[in-house]
């Protein structure tokens, strides 16, 4: 990766975030990385987070650009948005982060830096790698299920990937075209894996680099019991999907 001046996009998707969502852009800020630029793509959140990214993108110390949608579709739809938005502005590395405060900015320069490496297409902030941890608050049986999920899907697609479910990750622009984002459909856990997927398929390279995981303070969990069961039949779809090009 050249040394000049990259733009570096964080795709922040938003609902009801309004509480965290001035103290994300402040963290982003204080790591001063040249080019850094931040997306937030609100989905018509009810308690006014559109407005405060407004406010943001006027009063910010970097820039902020607001991508307000109508429709609150998912997660993953979100994501496809704003980083073909990210794209069409002429993004370098595209960093994709929730804006609950679980993923720690701090990791973000360690993230962009792995990107360096021959072949490397997309690096994940992981929570399974040693050095990385789960927020110490999680129930046994939620770190159960986290850890089982990996497994799952590890052990189903053989990505050799530890952290196939994590959602903090640091791309390549040309990956993210070379994956054509904007077909995929998926949302939540399995956005993440799909993405994964048609990365390594791609032939592309992922990257892990450890993060200590920490649960949101403010505002609920947006993770439904349809967005858990897509995510665990997402596996079979890609499986099954690749066979007749096989």
């Amino acid at each position: 990766m050249p040394d000049e001046l990259q733009k570096i996009t964080v795709v922040v998707p938003t609902y009801n975030e309004r509480e965290n969502l001035p103290e994300l852009v402040a963290e982003l800020t204080a790591l001063q990385l040249p080019g850094l630029h931040v997306l937030v793509v609100d989905d018509n959140s009810p308690d006014g987070t559109g407005e405060v990214a407004d406010k943001l993108a006027v009063e910010a110390a970097v820039p902020v650009g607001v991508l307000h949608r109508t429709v609150k579709d998912g997660l993953g739809r979100a994501y496809v948005a704003g980083m073909q938005r990210a794209l069409d502005e002429g993004a370098d590395i595209v960093v994709q982060m929730d804006a609950d405060l679980s993923h720690p900015t701090s990791a973000i320069p360690a993230m962009i830096e792995a990107l360096r490496h021959e072949g490397v297409a997309v690096v994940l902030g992981s929570r399974y790698v040693p050095g990385g941890s789960v927020a110490d608050d999680w129930s046994w049986h939620r770190k159960a299920l986290s850890a089982w999920a990996n497994f799952y899907v590890d052990t189903l697609l053989r990505m050799k990937v530890r952290d196939a479910t994590a959602g903090f990750k640091a791309w390549k622009a040309s990956a993210l075209r070379r994956i054509d984002i904007g077909s995929i459909r998926s949302n939540g856990y399995s956005f993440q894996v799909e993405m994964n997927y048609r990365t390594v398929r791609a032939g592309g390279r992922i990257a892990e680099v450890p993060i200590r995981f920490t649960d949101r303070t403010h505002g609920a969990s947006k993770m439904s019991l349809k967005v858990q069961l897509e995510s665990a039949l997402m596996p079979w779809k890609l499986i099954f999907g690749r066979r007749p090009s096989q």
